[in-house]
């Protein structure tokens, strides 16, 4: 069962914090047969701890601010592109052919989202775009030949399996061996000394600099989420791979964006390499290596510098080089299967393993940090490294979900399952996302958003900017 003492543990976390953390329990939040919520709640919950802990040791206060958990704006974060308004108008979440398809012997489910996929899709069943022609085009063939047809193209296709089947696959035991956060230590190198905080907010990532290279959805909100924590985030991409409108819009909050031609523009990114303290890659394994990106290239011409990765497969075993999205890791994983019904394929209440990730790479960003300032062996480039399919395993490991019974608990029980020995629990109903939803003016709009999950004393309750259009800011720090 997922909870925040384990995450804690993996994170590298002194125990004894977890005092620290009370939980607000909302049943009925994030329903679903796989334990989502504890698993939102850890995720949240250990990355507001890391911010506290981080934030006290560079405000030189004794102690750690407290941490509150609440599922109900837990919840509202991970599912907050549902929730999105850009004046007015709800936002498209999958474009039409990102959906799941009856095969000749199963179910597969595609990821079209971006026209290069769409595109691919299309030319490696040879069809055009129409949903109908797709759909006869899937129907004659196996499931598994699907995945691998689009696979060779460049698509993104994966097909349906049962929990068991994962189990057997040489992925699944690629994953087996790793940690749920992996640390590597890159070099030997007295990382750059934090200055100290005073004043409130409390922002436990203020004056740092952190390159974003990421993209949907994990990554994006783990920059977002340093940003709401003071951090100078400034995302870059390449001119030619535009983000979606709307997902940039809900995961832009607090950063900067600017594009930048790696291949053209390299002097540009040493400068900013430079300057940075953290930068953090979402694309598959080895993409940005062939531009000097590898964590051990970026150490070497950065000394100290923690380097974060985020992917969907991991970056070992035969699918460590595949593109992937949480969707298509639900369906490989057996997730979609337990989910689901004998007649179709189902899928968790919100993009959880992007979301929980996301929170994942931040914590151990932040964790690294506080290591490299403050711990035992000071300094010391660090690398960081998560993957979607591997916080599915941690979701459907020991997956029985504990009845909605917190009711029945008094302060400090462990009321929902897994809760942290001595921490505060109370359970109250759930009613909506109403109370964690805000509005803002923006660049790009009239905006209806999903306020911050990460909640500690005297912390951030909002970012500091909201989103600007992709790509319109300098690249420069």
């Amino acid at each position: 069962m997922p909870d925040i003492g384990s995450v804690w543990g993996e994170l590298g976390g002194d125990p004894a914090l977890l005092a620290r953390v009370s939980t607000v329990v909302r049943p009925g939040a994030l329903p679903a047969r796989l334990p989502v919520r504890e698993l939102a709640r850890a995720c949240v919950g250990a990355c507001a701890l890391a911010a506290a802990e981080l934030g006290a040791h560079r405000a030189g206060r004794a102690g750690v601010p407290r941490v509150t958990v609440d599922d109900g704006a837990v919840a509202t974060a991970f599912t907050g592109e549902r929730h999105l308004l850009v004046d007015g108008r709800a936002t498209q979440t999958f474009a039409p052919l990102s959906r799941f398809w009856r095969t000749a012997d199963g179910w597969v489910r595609t990821h079209a989202n971006y026209p290069h996929h769409r595109a691919r899709l299309l030319r490696a069943l040879d069809v055009r775009e129409d949903p109908a022609v797709v759909e006869s085009a899937l129907r004659d063939r196996s499931a598994l030949e699907v995945e691998e047809t689009v696979y060779a193209a460049g698509g993104l296709a994966v097909a349906l399996r049962t929990p068991a089947e994962w189990a057997g696959h040489d992925q699944a035991a690629a994953l087996a061996t790793r940690p749920l956060v992996e640390h590597v230590r890159l070099d030997t190198t007295r990382a750059r000394a934090l200055p100290p905080l005073d004043g409130t907010p409390l922002l436990p990532a203020a004056g740092l600099r952190v390159l974003d290279l990421t993209r949907v959805l994990a990554g994006p909100v783990a920059t977002r989420t340093l940003a709401l924590l003071g951090a100078d985030v400034l995302r870059l991409d390449a001119p030619h791979l535009p983000e979606l409108p709307d997902q940039h819009a809900d995961t832009g909050f607090g950063k900067r964006s600017a594009t930048l031609d790696l291949a053209a523009g390299g002097d540009r990114f040493e400068e900013l390499l430079a300057a940075a303290d953290v930068v953090v890659t979402g694309y598959r394994p080895g993409a940005l290596d062939r531009f000097g990106l590898s964590p051990e290239a970026l150490a070497e011409r950065r000394p100290g510098l923690v380097v974060a990765q985020v992917s969907a497969w991991g970056a070992y075993g035969p699918w460590g080089g595949r593109r992937g999205f949480d969707s298509l890791v639900q369906v490989a994983t057996g997730i979609a299967a337990a989910e689901g019904s004998p007649q179709r394929p189902g899928a968790l209440p919100a993009q959880a393993l992007d979301h929980g990730t996301g929170y994942l790479l931040a914590a151990a960003v932040l964790r690294a940090l506080t290591e490299q300032a403050y711990g035992d062996a000071a300094g010391r480039g660090r690398l960081v490294r998560l993957a979607l399919a591997r916080t599915a395993a941690w979701l459907q490991d020991g997956s029985h979900r504990p009845e909605d019974d917190a009711a029945a608990h008094g302060e400090g029980a462990d009321a929902d399952g897994g809760e942290a020995p001595g921490a505060g629990v109370r359970a109250v109903p759930y009613d909506g996302p109403g109370p964690w939803l805000a509005e803002t003016d923006s660049p790009v709009g009239r905006l209806r958003y999903a306020r911050p999950a990460v909640s500690f004393a005297d912390g951030p309750h909002d970012w500091a900017r909201p989103p600007g259009p992709w790509g319109a800011d300098a690249a420069r720090w």
